[in-house]
């Protein structure tokens, strides 16, 4: 009996060393559940990310909308005045280069007055008219050829109808009362003219 004794109180200390082994390993594990429970823990602590609402959604939409139609307002305006700058300037070279051609029309009167020679004047006007000319040709302005050519709607203007003084300028041009000229092969003013018929 002493031998069953003995053996029951060898598997009773096996058990409970067992049982003691078995808490030291829990124990040791209960650290690392403890870490992840409390992580979990945190993590539903924090706020979770949340989708936007409609309104905020609007509120954006709204922001960007009005950000974006002021930039193009401001576009706007800033074209807008470079526009009317350039306009302003534009001309600057053209009326640069007309300026001889005025200063060659004031000498002229200035002559006219004093001058005995009605032949001089003359050929001083007609020197200042092929300048002008001159100065027309170099910005692309060219003249409408109109007188005895066919009417042509796309190039003149008819002021009014005559009897034709011959049968072959009926239904042309017989005078012109206001010239035409072409800017660059665009017809820049309409011939004023008078037909045959």
């Amino acid at each position: 009996m002493a031998k069953k004794s003995e053996n029951a109180d060898s598997q009773h200390s096996k058990k409970i060393e067992a049982e003691e082994s078995l808490k030291q390993e829990q124990a040791q594990e209960m650290p690392e559940e403890k870490e992840s429970v409390e992580e979990t823990e945190a993590e539903e602590k924090e706020e979770p990310k949340k989708e936007p609402t409609a309104e905020e959604k609007l509120a954006e939409l709204q922001d960007r909308y009005l950000r974006l139609s002021a930039e193009y307002d401001n576009f706007r305006k800033r074209t807008l005045k470079e526009k009317i700058d350039l306009q302003k300037s534009a001309n600057e070279n053209l009326l640069t280069a007309l300026l001889p051609v005025a200063d060659d029309f004031d000498r002229a009167m200035q002559s006219v007055d004093e001058a005995r020679d009605i032949e001089a004047v003359k050929e001083g006007l007609r020197l200042i008219s092929g300048k002008f000319s001159g100065f027309l040709n170099q910005q692309g302005i060219k003249e409408i050829e109109a007188l005895t050519k066919e009417f042509d709607t796309d190039l003149h203007e008819a002021i009014t109808k005559i009897p034709a003084p011959s049968k072959k300028l009926k239904g042309k041009v017989v005078d012109v009362v206001q010239k035409g000229y072409f800017l660059n092969e665009k017809v820049l003013r309409f011939s004023k003219v008078v037909i045959g018929e």
